[in-house]
């Protein structure tokens, strides 16, 4: 049995990441991607999965394009200083003649929730304005989905890009807090979990050392994010934020400490704008589900995520060299 996922993102270097780990997963059924701002223009970022999906010998993958504005606002440009000036660090992956599909990514996410009623699970690895959208143009699609996995937020630690707002949040603060007012099952991991499961350099050799294309890329698209996280650590290494996500949607990662509780977004013109207000009170003891909430919390994960992503990349590499790829 597979599990039908469909994956929103802003395909960056850690997207990419997240992107392998999903296609090397046999439990999992990537019904569709969609494309949103973010790390790079939507644009950007659908051709940048439609080349990762050709090195991997997925171009059955249907990738639409979805919102290059936020809900309200402007698109910042991106980040690349830390991204590259491609999302990918920089690095030209082999064109493909894939094309992105007709439908825009909040129609292919309405389109498939009807088709998986009930059993649809959402990755959302990028600013949430394709999911605000659906919601906006159907609200009765929160009743199909099965879960609604994020990477976004900052519960207990400091923001990185304000002082409390994590940036897949803040790119788009009113689709962040239709989201997890919606009536779906939502887990968020925020940064309080991403930034201690970290992907090492001797990690990255080992990509790189690998014999298909898609993987030795990935090794390749993670040199220059290492450089930037060297600020952050003090050594080249990474945070696996969008990967971590990822990983728990798919129960390759246990989450750890993880309560459901009351969560909302500050979409105020204030230095508060973008936080995620989880309320927490009362955790002291260990995790407490709070009733009738419905976000889930993961303040921590039960195992690292490098020594996981490692084999299922590697082993993955292996199956692709098998078939030629």
């Amino acid at each position: 049995m597979t599990t039908p996922i469909y994956l929103d993102c802003d395909t960056g270097v850690d997207d990419a990441i997240a992107l392998g780990l999903l296609l090397a997963s046999a439990e999992v059924d990537l019904v569709g991607i969609g494309g949103v701002h973010g790390n790079v223009s939507a644009a950007q970022g659908v051709e940048n999965t439609l080349r990762l999906l050709s090195l991997a010998g997925r171009d059955d993958i249907p990738v639409a394009v979805g919102e290059n504005q936020p809900l309200y606002g402007d698109f910042g440009g991106g980040v690349p200083h830390i991204h590259g000036s491609n999302g990918l660090g920089g690095i030209v992956l082999p064109a493909t003649a894939a094309t992105p599909v007709e439908e825009d990514a909040a129609d292919m996410l309405l389109r498939l929730s009807h088709e998986y009623a009930g059993a649809l699970e959402v990755i959302a690895v990028g600013p949430l304005t394709n999911l605000g959208t659906a919601l906006q143009r159907d609200p009765s699609v929160a009743g199909r989905i099965s879960s609604v996995t994020l990477m976004g937020g900052a519960a207990l630690d400091p923001g990185n890009i304000t002082a409390v707002a994590e940036a897949n949040i803040a790119n788009d603060a009113e689709a962040a807090l239709a989201v997890v007012s919606a009536p779906w099952p939502v887990t968020i991991v925020p940064l309080d979990a991403t930034m201690t499961n970290v992907f090492e350099d001797s990690d990255r050799q080992k990509l790189l050392a690998a014999e298909a294309m898609f993987v030795r890329s990935l090794g390749q698209i993670l040199d220059p994010y290492f450089d930037y996280y060297m600020g952050e650590f003090g050594r080249r290494c990474s945070a696996l934020h969008d990967p971590l996500a990822a990983a728990i949607a798919i129960g390759a990662i246990a989450p750890g400490n993880a309560p459901r509780v009351p969560v909302t977004v500050d979409t105020s013109d204030g230095p508060g704008r973008g936080q995620t207000i989880c309320d927490l009170r009362g955790q002291r003891m260990g995790p407490t589900d709070k009733e009738e909430a419905t976000v889930r919390v993961v303040l921590d994960a039960q195992d690292q995520l490098g020594p996981v992503l490692i084999d299922h990349l590697l082993s993955f590499g292996r199956k692709l060299v098998d078939a030629g790829f």
